[in-house]
């Protein structure tokens, strides 16, 4: 019964599914960590000069006790990776798709 058990989760985790799936997850976060400080070193900084304020670092800011200025770092985060998301997923799969079918002989 144990080998049956260990056989069967043998052939679930090395199927080629779940390793492309965890090579996924892997390259996601580090993309997102990358997407992550673009945002918070490059873009927001950029942001503060053009909205400057009393404190200069765009984290400050503030409306009452709602800190606006972490709240629009992590949008821009999320609007980056969805960007990536859609350019890399369905835009590149769109190419590829037409550029294949282009390359195909027509009957």
């Amino acid at each position: 019964m144990v080998k049956k058990f260990l056989d069967e989760f043998k052939a679930f985790a090395f199927k080629g599914n779940v390793m492309d799936l965890a090579v996924a997850v892997i390259i996601g976060g580090a993309f997102g960590k990358v997407i992550d400080s673009l945002v918070k070193s490059v873009l927001m900084p950029l942001v503060s000069y053009l909205v400057p304020t009393s404190g200069g670092d765009y984290r400050t800011w503030t409306l009452g006790r709602v800190e606006i200025g972490a709240f629009l770092g992590e949008f821009i985060n999320f609007l980056l990776i969805a960007l990536a998301v859609f350019l890399a997923i369905v835009k590149l799969t769109e190419f590829l798709t037409k550029s294949k079918n282009a390359s195909e002989p027509q009957k």
